[in-house]
């Protein structure tokens, strides 16, 4: 069954219904650091949750942007000894920070719309993390318009924690059945992806207590 939105289908359920006006969107991130202010946004990739007829959630349409290091940010070698980034390389398809924000935030405020929801909240693997990158990234560009709610979110690790008994995001998708290349982590198209999967096999497996 395709995903629709409330325009498509007469008596679909709503997505804005199930997350009180919310519209999750996975975000995650890859820097160069844990400092939100100094450190470097490198990666950044998007996920939208989409709902459909049966009221089940999947993962929607996605946006990935390679991210140059804003001018004077810090970058960790430990932390591109993780990621597997070279943030410098001459084939390295980046854009700026304000470019890579720009367009991702037209297509969530877009999808806000569409789904008749008031805000988009940030749904990530410890989602604190990629929020506060988010967040400073949309200051440090000068971004008057961010679609997500600037502290509210919906965090895997604490979902799976609860419903799978894992908080590390491979752990809790093996739990759930759902495949998961290790040589594919840390990147953050495919870590949003999988977060993403994870989110909804969650969600679909949870009844809200309204409908008990």
């Amino acid at each position: 069954m395709s995903s629709v939105s409330p325009s498509e289908l007469m008596g679909a359920p709503l997505i804005s219904e199930r997350f009180r006006g919310f519209l999750p969107v996975v975000i995650d991130v890859e820097t160069g650091g844990f400092n939100p202010n100094t450190d470097a946004l490198l990666e950044i990739a998007a996920v939208l949750i989409e709902i459909q007829g049966d009221g089940t959630f999947i993962p929607g349409a996605n946006w990935r942007f390679h991210v140059q290091p804003f001018p004077g940010s810090n970058i960790e070698a430990a932390s591109l000894a993780v990621n597997g980034i070279d943030p410098f390389h001459p084939l390295r398809p980046a854009v700026p920070e304000k470019e890579a924000l720009t367009k991702i935030f037209q297509e969530i405020r877009r999808a806000v719309k569409d789904y008749d929801c008031t805000r988009a909240v940030l749904t990530g693997h410890n989602a604190y993390f990629d929020l506060n990158f988010l967040n400073a990234a949309a200051i440090r560009t000068d971004i008057k318009r961010n679609p997500f709610h600037p502290f509210s979110c919906f965090d895997t690790a604490t979902l799976a924690g609860v419903t799978l008994g894992q908080t590390v995001l491979a752990k809790a998708l093996q739990v759930a059945k759902i495949p998961f290349d290790t040589s594919e982590a840390h990147s953050a198209a495919y870590d949003a992806q999988k977060t993403a999967e994870l989110f909804c096999f969650i969600c679909n497996k949870i009844r809200p207590v309204y409908e008990m």
